[in-house]
C-alpha cells in the first residue's frame, strides 16, 4: 500500500485527491471509477477534517492498494466515531424535512462495494474497497 500523511485540513483535500488519483491513473482505471472514488474520498477526508480534532488540528493517514479492487484506508486520531453507524438520511422526505447530514457517508455506502470501520489503538480506521471491473 502506498500512503500519505497529511494534516487533516479541507485545504489538503486536493492533494489526498490528487495522491489517489494519480495510483489510479497508474493503474489504468476507468474516469467512471476515479470519480466515484474521488466522491467517496473527498467526503470521507472532509468529514475527518471537520470532526475528528475539532477545534484542533490532526493528522491523517491516507493508504491505497490498486490491484483487482481497490482499498482505500482512512486513519486517524481523532474522537473515536464510526460513520456507517448513523442512520441514513431519508431520501424521500424534502429537503427542508430531513435532519442535516449524512448524505456523504450514504453516497460512499451507494458507490463503494464495501465500507468498515473500526477503533484501534486510539485510531479511526475507515476501510473502503470498489471492484476495479466496477
Amino acid at each position: 500500500m502506498k500512503a500519505l500523511i497529511i494534516d487533516a485540513k479541507t485545504e489538503n483535500l486536493d492533494a489526498v485527491l490528487n495522491f489517489i488519483n494519480g495510483e489510479l491513473e497508474a493503474a489504468d482505471c476507468s474516469m467512471k471509477l476515479q470519480t466515484q472514488i474521488a466522491i467517496a474520498a473527498e467526503e470521507i477526508f472532509v468529514n475527518i477534517a471537520h470532526y475528528a480534532y475539532n477545534p484542533e488540528v490532526g493528522g491523517a493517514l491516507i493508504r491505497i492498494a490498486v490491484g483487482d479492487e481497490i482499498i482505500i484506508e482512512f486513519e486517524d486520531k481523532g474522537k473515536p466515531y464510526n460513520p456507517l453507524e448513523k442512520d441514513d438520511p431519508d431520501i424521500t422526505l424534502d429537503a427542508d424535512e430531513r435532519e442535516v447530514g449524512g448524505l456523504g457517508i450514504l453516497m460512499v455506502k451507494k458507490i463503494m462495494d464495501m465500507a468498515d470501520y473500526r477503533h484501534e489503538d486510539g485510531k479511526n480506521i475507515l476501510v473502503i474497497s470498489k471492484s476495479i471491473k466496477s
